[in-house]
């Protein structure tokens, strides 16, 4: 397989069967298309991923890489950093596909101008809601967008499923390699390819089936999650949004503590880089977009 032209990044921790469901789904969606699947194991505590090991795994385009503790951020960027494939495509280790999705995919890229694409995501619990992308609403809280008549561009891709040219990946320097076990991910590395120029877009004409749980298999923390949203907004925002965007936490425990932590990382390093590098700055991607967060 030398021509890979999809790889499927996998991170796991803590996924009972899930994970097998997914890669065997995978499987028998395979198609003509060259594809590998990495599945990154971040320190499972429950054996998720032994099924690998024996056949018809061990002969297959499965490979398996084993982390401890980077989160989920850092496992994505731990996969893509071994894919051999041209377009990067992250999955949640909890989802079905349909048998053509790599068909999809691959029509979508076939367009210069697509640099990132989702799929519909549907519930496995109830495969007609259905979200195709998402958006902020006017508290910086993700919200679904509903189904549109074409392949449609999107502010932000959803983390069950996502696909970035693996140049574009890369340039942007992939997923925020500061962020913490979970929350956000998606959402800033969305923010930052259009920033930096690139374009992303949902395709309406396929859907993937999501295992929306009511709680992780592993600890996330609330700080976790509010150091990253922090994160994104010293290291993307001006003056008055990010006024606003830190206001939003304000209220919230321990908001003196993680904003100290974020304030003493490298993330103004980080900001002069991407300030430097990025050819339109975030009152241009609210206003894109028709956001209502301070235009």
């Amino acid at each position: 397989m030398s021509n890979v032209i999809f790889s499927i990044i996998l991170p796991v921790k803590n996924e009972g069967l899930n994970i097998k469901v997914t890669v065997d789904s995978m499987l028998r969606a395979s198609g003509g298309i060259p594809y590998e699947i990495v599945v990154v194991d971040d320190g499972s505590e429950d054996g998720c991923c032994s099924f690998l090991s024996a056949r018809p795994y061990t002969v297959s385009c499965v490979k398996l890489i084993t982390t401890t503790g980077l989160g989920a951020p850092g496992a994505r960027n731990a996969g893509a950093k071994i894919a051999r494939g041209e377009i990067l495509v992250f999955c949640d280790a909890h989802i079905t596909v349909p048998f053509d999705w790599l068909d999809h995919l691959h029509r979508n890229f076939l367009l210069p101008t697509v640099t990132g694409v989702s799929p519909g995501i549907a519930s496995m619990a109830d495969p007609q809601a259905v979200g195709y992308g998402q958006t902020w609403n006017n508290s910086m809280e993700a919200k679904w967008l509903p189904r549109p008549s074409g392949v449609t561009a999107v502010p932000l891709l959803p983390g069950g499923c996502q696909a970035f040219r693996k140049e574009a990946f890369f340039s942007v320097g992939g997923y925020d390699r500061g962020f913490k076990v979970w929350g956000h991910e998606d959402e800033e590395i969305s923010l930052k390819m259009w920033l930096f120029g690139y374009s992303l877009f949902v395709d309406p004409y396929f859907n993937i089936l999501h295992l929306f749980r009511p709680r992780h298999p592993y600890r996330v923390s609330i700080k976790h999650v509010s150091y990253n949203f922090m994160r994104m907004a010293c290291s993307h925002f001006g003056e008055k949004r990010l006024t606003f965007a830190l206001s939003l936490k304000k209220d919230q425990k321990y908001f003196e503590q993680i904003l100290a932590e974020v304030l003493l990382s490298d993330v103004w390093e980080q900001r002069r880089d991407y300030l430097t590098r990025r050819r339109h700055d975030d009152g241009w991607f609210i206003r894109r977009f028709n956001i209502p967060v301070i235009l």
